[in-house]
């Protein structure tokens, strides 16, 4: 691939990075993205031969964010991998939060099922950090099933969150003290 295509193929991605958060994970059309990234609406198809591919191209952008903020979260691994998971759990919640459109997209199964489409490669090394910090806060545990039932109890609660349901069934205006009620659930009650 020479450099002008290289930069072509990434004004796509960005375009539909931008896209996705402004209008979320609906308006990814193929036409829609080659409009912003100022090309004709067949060029994306010389890059990325099915619309899928280019949504995993977009989609491992978000997962390159969110593995970003969750190595800040977690910082140099020096504090009790309870605090790590506390942090890792609520910067996934805000990631969900604040770039709603990427997190839908991220998701989605049509893209995530697909072994080709290269969202393994990106995803699989995030949750691979759960389940070790799941490991040794609980190291006598199934460390992968008690990380990926967490995972999805942090999933739910982005999700309801998003939809105002969580809010208006518990009364609270932070997603601070769900999370609490799920690490405790899941990993046991803190020690004090």
């Amino acid at each position: 691939m020479t450099e002008e295509e290289a930069g072509l193929r990434s004004r796509l991605i960005e375009a539909g990075v931008d896209l996705v958060a402004q209008e979320g994970a609906q308006a990814l059309s193929l036409r829609e993205i080659a409009r912003r990234a100022g090309v004709s609406h067949g060029a994306p198809r010389r890059y990325f031969p099915t619309h899928l591919e280019l949504l995993s191209a977009i989609a491992r952008r978000g997962f390159a964010d969110l593995g970003a903020r969750a190595a800040q979260a977690i910082g140099d691994g020096a504090a009790s991998p309870r605090t790590q998971l506390t942090a890792l759990a609520g910067a996934y919640l805000d990631f969900a939060r604040t770039q709603s459109g990427m997190y839908e997209l991220m998701f989605r199964h049509d893209l995530l099922e697909s072994g080709q489409l290269g969202l393994r490669e990106t995803s699989l090394p995030l949750f691979g950090v759960l389940v070790d910090l799941v490991g040794r806060a609980r190291p006598r545990a199934d460390a992968p099933l008690v990380a990926g039932a967490l995972w999805a109890n942090l999933h739910g609660i982005a999700q309801l969150w998003g939809w105002g349901s969580l809010q208006l069934a518990t009364g609270v205006d932070d997603f601070v003290p769900l999370l609490r009620s799920v690490l405790d659930a899941h990993l046991g009650p803190e020690e004090r």
